[in-house]
This record gives C-alpha cells, structure tokens and sequence, in this order.
C-alpha cells in the first residue's frame, strides 16, 4: 500500500499518527502503543512490517519530535516487528547522520538502534513484504545507483545496504577528524553534512551547550568506529561484507582505502580501549578467511587437509617417493613425452608448462618456493634419466638441456613477470600508489628454491657432455669472490686445465646462470652459503692475463677470421647484444660474411645457447625471410639471389635436435611459414643456375628446395593418411598438425601477440624479434605447394587414376623411370602400360638428367605414377627386389624431397593390403633370420615387469618372415643409406614414418624391422629392439590396460615386484627412457613404455573407461594396504577388522591423491583436451549411472573405500579440467570450459534433485560431489563464476541436505553478482 493512493489510506495514517501524538503527549508506555498500533494496522489490513510505517515513524521524529519517548516508540516498533528495521536504518542515516553536528543525541540514538536492531535480518527476509521493503530501502539509499549492479535481487539489495551502513559509519567518522577531503573523492557518497545549519529541535539533551556537543560528537566518533569493528567481526554481518569484497572490487578497493586512512591518521581509533588500528586492518585483509570450504564429516575434513597441504618431502632420501610424487608428477611426465622426437608441437613446452605448473600450485595449494622446487626437481629428473640412454639416431641431451635451462626458466619468468606485472599495474590504478603486496615475492621465493636445490645432490650431477659449461659457470662464481671482474672472459676463453683450483661445477651453477641471464637473479646469488668453495676463491690470482672470448673480440670488432668463426659456432653467444652484432653481419656484411654469420647462428647459440635461444630462433626465421631490396627490380624472387645464404641456414636447421628445439619453443608454425614461400620460388625453378659452394661443390635450385622441402614435412605427419581412410589396425593419426593448421596457428600467434593477459611483458621482450610482416598468410598463397598436397591427399586417400600419354607429366615419368632403371634391359618391355617409350639403357643418364631440368615441383606431380609403375613391375616379376630397391635409391639422390611422396605412396600401399606379402628369404629381400630370435629375447625382458605376453616371433619353415610388398621395399631402401652428415636430414625424416608404418602392421612386421636395421648398425640395436617392442601394445587393447595397471601399481608402490616396490616417480619412469644395461638387458619402466606407444593407439576413447576402472581399483587395494587376499580375509577376522597394520586415512588419502594425478595425467597426455571433454561429458555421468560394487568386497572398510572413491574421482576430475583448460581465463582453451563443466554441474544438481537416478555407492556419490565441490571452491574460484547461477542455487541446496551449509555458502559466495542474493539470504538463515 503506497501513502497517498486513496483517500482511506490517507485517513489511516493520520490515524495512526495521531495515536502517536496522543501517546507521545500522555507518556504512555511504548509497549502499550505498539501493541495498539498494530491491532489497528492488522485490522485495516496493513501488511506487517509496514513500509509507509518506517515512513511516517521516522518523519515524525526528525527532528520536531526529537524526545526520548518517540524513540522509545521506534524502538518498540521494531521490537514488535511493525515496522522494517533495514529500512528505519535507512531512513534514519539519510536524517540523523548528516545532521550529527547539531544532533548528536540524534545520532547516538541512530547507533544505538544500529547496534540492537543491524544483526537480526531472518525475520525481514521471511516476511511476507521482504521485496517491497528491499526495493524501499533501494529507493532511500540510491544502492543500485551507487553500486552499478545489474542485478537488484532482494539479497543483493541486502548485502548493498550491510555495505553501505558500514561505509556510512566510516565516512562520518573521517569527517569528524577532518580526514574526509584527504579520500580520492574528497567527499563522501552519502550525506555526512547538513545542507540547513539553523535546524532546531527539541533540547531534551541540552544540546545546546557546545561543550557538552563536543564531548558527545567524539564519544559518537569512537562509538561508530567501534560499531564498524562489530559489523566486521560479526559472523553474519563479517560474511555478508565478504560477499561485497568478492564481488564489488572496486566499491571495496576505495572502502579498504578510506579503512587505510582511518587506521593511520584517527587519533579517536588510537586511543579507543575497545578496538585498534592493526585490528580494524585485519578485520578488512585479503588474508582474512571468511567463508570456510570444508565438508562437516571428520572424513571431509581429513580429506581437505591432506589435500590443501603443501608441505613438501624435505628428504633428498624420498625424491622419488610419493609423498614428492603425488605434487609433481604430472610434471614428471610431461616433460618426458614432450621428448618424443618423432612429434613436432604447435604449442610452446613454455605455454603448456606454464599452465600445468599453475593448476598444480592452485590444487596442491603449495607456496611458491616450493613449486619452483618440484618444477626444478623435475626438469633434473628429466636430465638424470637421459645420462644412461642406449644410444640412437635421435639425440636428446641438448634437448633436455633446452628444456631444463631453456624451457623452464622462461617458465618461472612467466610467472615472476606476471605477478610483477600485476603489482605494476594495480601501482597504477591505485591512488595511493600501494600495492597489496611487496614486489619481487616470487623472486624471492625463486632464490629460496635454488638454495634448496642444494640439498639433493644427485640430481646435480653433470652429464659430461656440458661438463665444461658447468666447470666454467662454477669459475665464474669463484671469480666474482675472489673480488675478479666476471665479465671479462677469462673464464669463458681459458681451460680448466689452467685454472689453478678444481672448478667443479653442477647443474644448479647452470641453472643459476640462466636465471641471472634472465634477470630473474642477480650476482648475489654467487655468495649462497654453498655456492662455491669458499677456500678455493683465494687460490684465484689476482693478476689474471687479459684473454677474451671470441665473442668478445666479435664485440670490440674484430673480423670474422676462420679462426674466430671456428670459436662463435662452438660456442654460444651469452647476450642478445651478441646474437644482434652477428646478426647485423648476417644482414649487412658481404657475402662470405653473410654466410658466417648465418653459420654461426645456426651453431651452439641454437642447440646449448640457453640464455637467448628463443631469441637465436627468432633471428634465423627472420633471415630465413630477408625483404626485397628497395632497388631490386628483376622479374624472378628475390629469393635466388639468397641462394648460398638460405642453404646454409636451412642445412643447419634440419638437425633433428634443432628442429625438436623449434618445437618446443612453440615456433614451428613461425618456421613453416618462413619455409613455405622458399619452397614455392626454389620448386618453381628450372634448375639452369647453380652456385658455386666454398666447398667447391655447385648448388642447385633442385638442392635449395629440398632441403627446404624435407625440413617442412618435418613439422606435420605428412605420411600418415587421413584416419577416415585407414583400415584395418593401422595407428591413427598421432598428430593433427598440417600446412593449413600450421599457417592458422602462425595467423593466430602473430595477431594475437601482445595481446593477452600475461603477454606485455613478453611482447616488450620480442618486440625487436618480429619486426617482419605480421599479415596473415595462406595456402593460396603458395598454389605449387597447394597443388602438390592436394595431389598428395588424393593420393594417400585413394588409388592413382590412370596417366594419359603424351601429356608433360607423362613425359616426366618416362624419363625418371629411365634414369631409375637405366642399367636394365627387359627387351624393350615398358614398365608401364601406357608408356610409349623402350625401357633399356636407351640414351643413357645424360639425356635423361637433361631432360629432367624442370622444376622440382614438375617432378613430384609425377613420382606416384613413377614409384607405382616400379611397384607393379615389381610384384609381377619384371623388376627384381635388389633392381626396386636401387632404382628407388637413385629416384631419391637425385631429388631428395621425392622422398616425401615415396613415404607417403608405400605407407597408402600398405593401409590398402592390395599387395601380396614379400618373402624376406635373403635372396629376393634382405633376412631378419640372423638375430630375429635375440630380438625376441630382448624384447621380453623390455616388458618382462609389464605382465604383457609378448607374441612368438618363430619363423622359418612353413612360417617364413614377410612383410606387405611396399613395407619391404620401403625397409630395403632405408638400409641402403649410409648413416652420415650428408643423409641424416633425410634419414631423420624417414624414420618416424618407417616406424609409424611398420608399426601399423601385423605382426611380426616392427621386430622384422628392427632386426635388419640392427645388422645394418649394430650400435643402435638395442635402441631398434626398444622401439619395436611398442607394437605389442599397437595390436591388444589388454596389453594396454595391463600396462595401464603396471603404471598405477608401479607408482603406488603396490606392485609386488622389487623393483617398484617404493613407488613414486623412480618406479614409473625409471632412470631412463630406454633399456638399461647392468649384465644385460632389463626391464624399462611401464611410464616410459606407455609414454612412447599411447600415440599409436587406435582407440583412445577406450582408455578413459579404463583409467577410471583401475583408478577405483587402486583405491581398493590402498584402502587394504595392498594386502593381498589372503590376508584380508585374516585380518576381517580379527578384533579391529582392517584397521590393523593399516596405514592411517592421511597417508591413504596422499595415495589416493597421487593415483588420482596419475590417472588425469594419462588423460591429458593420451588424448589432451578433447579426450577430458569425452570423459567429463559421457564417460563420468555413464559410470554414476552404473551399478559398481566398489568396496563390497572387502568387508568392513567398504563405506571407506566408497568414500575414498569418490574422493579419488573428484581430484581426478578437477585435475583433468585444470590440465585441459586451465585455472584461470588466460589461456585461449580455457574459452571452452564453462559449456563443458556447465554440463557436469548441470548432472550434478539434476541427480541432486531427484531427476536422474544414480545407480553408484551413495557414498561415492557423496564424496564426489562434496569433494570436487570443495576443490573447485579452494583451488578454481574462477570455474565458479563461469557456472549458472540456477545450477549453483541447485547445488547448494542439495549440499545443504547433505547439512553441507558451509561448502554451500562457499559455493555460492564466489557465484558473482547473480549468486551474491542467495548467499546472503543462506548466511542469514543458518545465520552463520
């Protein structure tokens, strides 16, 4: 009922007034009058608490009826709950608080009321006119106004006005002390005072006295100070406020600051007795917890606790064990898989770790000194496992070494740099140019890691091919002790030999070094108590000789002499100012000198210069694409010309541990770019010049594009067919990546450079790097290079059409077919049926080398008819093995980047099974027979800790060994190659695809393989048995899953074999990624196997399902200690059931914790994002529907292993999402999150109201649900603002039938301002 609608509404509350009057003028007793005023309002159908009541009560008293009795009458009317109190407040402050000057009665009265009646707010918020009293309150006050929130919900409304008489209290108080003008605004955003100074009243108080004002207006200041002491310690009221710190940051940042101002400068807050300044701060601190995430049952909390511990295994005697493994061990098993050298990443390693390390801080909730620490700990590990590798044809020091001082410190600079960045920037928006916290925490806590590094000598060990670099970087902290100048070479130019102490130095003295590169340290790190051997700096001569490095003399300009090259190539440039001299030469120098540069570039600055290897790679592409000359103006690129010069570069780069540097530097889809254009020029030419070498050979056009050619199909699979057209058992795709992905994700880096949340300070750092075009590039712009992977696509999807004569690729594949097999007569029989020409020796290779000068990309169009004649020729007997194999060979010599469709055209051969199988007799085919069956024995012992059953590969007799006809022929063209500098590049290609291949065959067709390629070279057996040891797990989903098993149990320590019977990181991966030699041949350790074959499984969707299954079995055999049966069933017998000789719930749930992160680990690492949609989306809601009988069968601890159960799947599910999408909204995948993890909670609630009906253990469903809950709220608040807030109010509620009040308030406290009304109405319900 508004006042004034009506002439009897009117007349009701002239009524009612009057009955006030006369009560006021006869002193009757207040109680009395509110009871008649209420029978009179309830009899003229008034609605109680009365609106237009407060409205009236309030006007009547300011201030013409400013006496004790009045406000007795307000009083009682709220006691009696007629009239409103938030909105009496409301009115009342808008009144009494600008006027406190001249009223202070007025105003102690206000707080008087403010402190009986601010903290009941239940009976409001019940009462039948709780929305139109809100929206009273909201028009009094102007909240909505003010605030700026969207949303005007009752409960909003409510947590505003808590916020505003806190903020109008705080106001009057730094008015009163003159602190009011030194705010930002100068004022307040309320009235604090009266715009009418002659207002008069009733002097019941002898206000009139200005002494008498004085004294009371500093009794009201320190009164209202410490009613704000109260609000804010109140437990309902302290909560509600928390509401408005989550989710009006800014209305709180200028709050705390006017807090700040008070604290600092209230003589009043000084001298109170009931409060001071340090307590009001705390009261208001970020560090202040509010809202509580625990679960009420003794097993939640137990679980909460083992789970938000960061406390880390101090012993270096339990590095490997699982109270270090449950934090780390995704990490761990990163870093090894991103060691694959077969796969080429999009993605930077820094990008992805960057990500990974942040999800495992926020769910581990470690500090920061102890994240670098495991962070640092694994990048070692990873290092250590590569010191006992069987040697092969892939290196990999110097990519682990790229990935612990390369890789990893860009890392931690990622994160020193953001949280600097964030304090820059909250400097600057603040007023007071204070941040919340010191600058520079993370750096510090970076300096403590690096001293703990100290403590785990092991790992410090030098592998001895960086020996040198460690001995040196240990000299240069002994020579800055001794009070010597480091900078001046010496240490870098003279051999240990001639230093007069021992300098031994270890892998933290290199870490250290490039932490100081990066300006993540400075030189004090040097004087850690530690460090160096003190006693030795004093054997240091003070008079060094004055020798320089080469590149300093390069610095002070001397010239490129051999000898001075010699030294830049073999050793790394330590500075951006020297990568930037060399490059200056590369760009500006004469020709010669161009071409040492772009030498000197490609050498150690690339493959160990740590400190400044993004930038070495930067400055290559940048000269892989030099701009056109202002005068250039002839009718070909501008490329030829750069001929020399982009051969050198291109030559260096090719190294597979160069290209693998690329990758996980995240700048292959940069380099594909940069290579692209050079391949459409140099392809597109007729090969009539050439350029003359300092080595004296000629370079040829055909020379240029190939190795540009053979580099680019480097970065994607480019031999495996689309998965659409693969039969039979062939691997899938093992990587997305193709040209056209390739060029988005350059598109897509160049555009989006500088823009994202973390990234100015890296643009700052890059800026100078790409200078070069950022326009967005595609494949139209290359159409030869179009054309060929179209022509490349159909062909590996289907089988060649016919070739009509006459045409010019007709012509093409006549004479390459005559350069092939020039050497052999069949009497004039073509090779092809349509071929119109003889096939013998005809005129000879010089007619036909001459007759092959068409460009290179002419020459590829026509090797699928060529390789497919050959083939056919082949299979019907008119061209023997040796005669394929051999012309194959010289195909491929005389255009190497023909190798690329000879992999792709035998690899679409061998998928379609059209070709009889070749017979490898050693006669026709080279014969496996001579170490077949010690490839055999090999291989079982690789997998013998597995439990696999490895197939006989018993040949011979009835079963000889064959392989599918293009196979052979591609196997008996691979061993024809020697292995040296000249064919590497092209080796380093074939062999991923080979192995891919093979692979994807029956078998034995891998052991077959690796056998003929360990007669060819015998050091590298053991690394060709290892590898074909994966195709076990290629052909039998269950040798899979028992890997998967041996995985968990290994990691858990519940394997019975001795050798994993400590568990933790040493069990999984081992101390190497492939077989260890002590007396022979053993077991390799079950994550490195999974690490190496999960790529080539088919099926991967399968492996969620599993992964789930044995998580929950592992949780079994924890909550049993591992027992085996037979001693379960003795123990249920005894007095305490299982409880005897049980580790305690603690130590189990760190277990359970620890397979949990194994188990979201081997998620995102099979199958990454897209795999983790499929679990959460299908395969979770499929296993809640399901019966399971989880825990019935080990008796009395069932209701535990449910539990633990649920708990496990919680921290697995939670941890899946982090990997796959982040914990926060800066990377692009985390775009994807709030659909998919809607959908969950969506399953969530629904199965919470009733609608879906579970078919798991209750408990499990509880822990679950409380569990990943209770994580999303602690580790991912961020996830909870993305979710609907009908889905968060659903949650809650069911968790609040669990009597999960507390986790249901946390839930809803960080649902933003669509959540904030429903969690202030909980809070004021349980009041809390």
């Amino acid at each position: 009922m508004v006042m004034g609608v009506s002439v009897e509404s009117s007349e009701l509350w002239e009524g009612v007034l009057e009955l006030t009057k006369t009560a006021q003028d006869n002193n009757s007793d207040a109680l009395f009058w509110a009871v008649q005023l209420s029978a009179s309002l309830s009899a003229a159908g008034v609605g109680l608490p009365s609106v237009e009541l407060a409205h009236l009560l309030v006007s009547h008293i300011c201030f013409g009826n400013h006496v004790p009795i009045t406000w007795k009458f307000l009083d009682k009317a709220l006691a009696v709950k007629i009239a409103p109190p938030m909105l009496v407040l409301s009115l009342l402050s808008i009144r009494v608080i600008p006027n406190r000057q001249n009223q202070p009665g007025a105003y102690r009265l206000y707080m008087e009321l403010l402190k009986r009646h601010a903290f009941s707010f239940a009976s409001p918020i019940y009462g039948p006119n709780y929305q139109k009293i809100m929206k009273s309150i909201d028009d009094v006050l102007h909240l909505s106004q003010i605030y700026g929130l969207q949303v005007c919900e009752p409960g909003v409304l409510l947590v505003e006005f808590v916020f505003s008489v806190v903020w109008q209290l705080l106001d009057a108080s730094l008015d009163d002390e003159g602190l009011l003008e030194h705010t930002p605004e100068k004022k307040s955003r309320w009235p604090t005072r009266s715009q009418d100074m002659d207002i008069e009243g009733h002097d019941s108080f002898s206000e009139k006295r200005a002494d008498h004002n004085e004294g009371l207006q500093k009794v009201n200041t320190a009164m209202a100070i410490e009613i704000i002491g109260e609000l804010l310690l109140n437990k309902v009221t302290s909560r509600i406020l928390y509401l408005a710190r989550q989710n009006m940051p800014s209305h709180w940042g200028g709050f705390i600051q006017r807090m700040q101002l008070l604290a600092a400068n209230s003589a009043v807050l000084r001298n109170s007795k009931h409060i001071t300044p340090e307590t009001l701060l705390q009261l208001t601190s970020d560090t202040r917890k509010v809202l509580s995430r625990e679960c009420k049952t003794m097993s939640g909390k137990e679980f909460h606790a083992v789970m938000a511990s960061g406390s880390l295994i101090s012993s270096a005697n339990q590095l490997h064990g699982i109270g270090w493994s449950a934090l780390w061990l995704p990490i761990d098993l990163f870093l090894e898989d991103a060691m694959d050298g077969s796969q080429v990443a999009a993605t930077s390693a820094v990008e992805i770790l960057t990500g990974l390390v942040k999800a495992l801080q926020a769910v581990n909730g470690t500090a920061w000194h102890n994240t670098f620490l495991g962070l640092w700990i694994a990048a070692l590990r990873l290092v250590q496992r590569e010191r006992d590798l069987c040697e092969g044809p892939v290196p990999r020091l110097d990519t682990c070494m790229c990935m612990l001082l390369s890789i990893t410190t860009l890392t931690v600079a990622n994160f020193i740099e953001e949280e600097e960045s964030e304090l820059i920037d909250e400097t600057e928006h603040s007023p007071t140019n204070q941040s919340k916290e010191k600058p520079g925490r993370r750096r510090k806590d970076l300096v403590t890691s690096l001293q703990l590094i100290g403590d785990y000598e092991g790992l410090l060990t030098v592998p001895q091919a960086v020996s040198l670099v460690a001995n040196q970087a240990a000299a240069k902290a002994i020579m800055y002790v001794s009070g010597l100048p480091v900078g001046n070479g010496y240490y870098e130019s003279v051999s240990m030999n001639d230093m007069p102490m021992n300098c031994s130095g270890n892998m933290r003295h290199l870490i250290v070094e490039a932490c100081i590169a990066r300006n993540l340290l400075d030189t004090s790190a040097y004087l850690w108590p530690g460090y160096v051997n003190v006693a030795r700096s004093n054997q240091v001569p003070h008079s060094v000789p004055a020798q320089a490095s080469g590149w300093s003399s390069l610095m002070k300009g001397s010239p490129l002499t051999p000898s001075l090259i010699n030294a830049l190539v073999a050793t790394p440039a330590s500075s951006l100012a020297e990568l930037e001299k060399i490059y200056e030469i590369a760009v500006n120098g004469s020709d010669d000198e161009k071409i040492s540069a772009a030498t000197i570039l490609c050498g150690a600055s690339l493959v160990r210069g740590w400190n400044v290897q993004e930038h070495t790679i930067f400055f290559i592409m940048r000269l892989l694409l030099p701009p056109v000359p202002a005068d250039y103006s002839g009718s070909d690129s501008h490329l030829i010309s750069c001929a020399s010069f982009l051969n050198v570069l291109l030559v260096a780069i090719s190294a597979v541990d160069c290209v693998q540097i690329f990758s996980l530097h995240g700048l292959v889809p940069l380099l594909a770019g940069a290579l692209m254009p050079i391949c459409e020029v140099f392809g597109s030419c007729i090969p009539n010049v050439s350029w003359a070498l300092t080595t004296g050979e000629e370079l040829s056009c055909h020379a240029v594009f190939c190795n540009a050619f053979t580099l680019l199909l480097k970065l994607w699979r480019f031999d495996q067919p689309p998965v659409e057209h693969v039969m039979g058992d062939a691997p899938p795709i093992a990587s997305q990546l193709s040209p056209e992905y390739l060029l988005l994700v350059r598109n897509s880096q160049l555009s989006s450079f500088g823009t994202l949340p973390r990234d100015p300070m890296k643009s700052r750092r890059h800026s100078r790097l790409l200078s070069s075009s950022r326009e967005p590039i595609f494949m139209d712009s290359f159409p030869k290079l179009k054309l060929w992977y179209r022509q490349h696509q159909q062909c590996m999807a289907s089988i060649l059409s016919g070739l009509a004569p006459g045409t010019p690729v007709h012509k093409i594949v006549d004479t390459l077919l005559d350069l092939m097999f020039r050497k052999i007569n069949r009497g004039g029989q073509p090779l092809t049926q349509t071929s119109g020409s003889s096939n013998s020796s005809g005129s000879g290779a010089q007619d036909a080398y001459i007759r092959l000068k068409v460009p290179a990309w002419d020459i590829l169009e026509a090797t699928p008819f060529v390789l497919d004649a050959a083939l056919t020729a082949c299979a019907h007997g008119r061209l023997s093995p040796r005669e394929l194999a051999t012309g194959v060979k010289d195909l491929a010599d005389f255009l190497p980047a023909t190798l690329a469709t000879i992999l792709s055209y035998f690899s679409a051969e061998v998928t379609r099974g059209i070709w009889k199988p070749a017979f490898m007799n050693g006669t026709d085919w080279p014969s496996p027979a001579a170490n077949l069956s010690i490839v055999e024995q090999q291989i079982k012992k690789i997998l013998a800790a597995t439990g696999v059953d490895v197939p006989s590969l018993a040949v011979g007799g009835s079963s000889p060994a064959t392989l599918p006809l293009p196979l052979a022929a591609l196997v008996s063209l691979t061993i024809t190659y020697k292995f040296d500098k000249a064919t590497e590049r092209f080796l380093h290609m074939i062999g991923p695809a080979l192995n891919s291949l093979a692979s994807g065959c029956p078998w034995p067709c891998m052991p077959i393989i690796a056998s003929l390629w360990a007669q060819k070279i015998k050091r590298w057996s053991d690394f060709f048995v290892f590898s074909a040891s994966h195709t076990v797990f290629h052909h039998n989903s269950d040798a899979v899953v028992q890997l998967l098993k041996t995985c968990f149990t290994s990691t858990l320590g519940l394997s019975s074999s001795h050798i994993y019977s400590n568990g933790g990181v040493g069990a999984l991966l081992g101390h190497g990624s492939g077989p260890q030699f002590s007396g022979g041949m053993t077991p390799v350790a079950p994550g490195i196997l999974y690490l190496r074959v999960h790529r080539s499984i088919r099926d991967v969707m399968f492996m969620t399902e599993e992964i789930v299954s044995l998580l929950m079995l592992s949780v079994r055999d924890i909550a049993s200690s591992g027992l085996p049966k037979d001693k379960v069933e003795k123990l249920k017998k005894t007095k305490y059931g299982l409880r005897y000789g049980q580790v305690s719930l603690a130590a189990a749930m760190m277990r359970v914790k620890l397979a949990a992160s194994l188990g979201a680990s081997l998620v995102w690492i099979s199958g990454g994002s897209g795999l983790i949609q499929s679990l959460i989306r299908e395969t979770l809601p499929s296993w809640f529907l399901s019966v399971h009988v989880l825990g019935q069968e080990v008796g009395e601890s069932g209701g535990m292993i449910s539990m633990l159960g649920g708990y496990a799947l919680a921290y697995f599910v939670l941890l899946c999402g982090a990997f796959a999408w982040g914990v926060d909204s800066v990377s692009p995948a985390s775009k994807r999150r709030p659909k998919i993890l809607g959908a969950h909670l969506e399953f969530l609630a629904s199965a919470l109201d009733g609608k879906i009906s579970l078919g798991c253990d209750c408990a499990t469903w509880q822990a679950y649900v409380s569990g990943f809950v209770s994580l999303m709220v602690g580790c991912t608040p961020m996830w909870v603002l993305e979710v609907d807030v009908d889905v968060l109010k659903r949650l809650s509620k069911g968790l609040r039938q669990w009597n999960e009040e507390e986790l249901a308030l946390a839930l809803l406290g960080l649902g933003g301002v669509g959540a904030m009304g429903a969690a202030a109405e909980l809070i004021i319900e349980r009041e809390f």
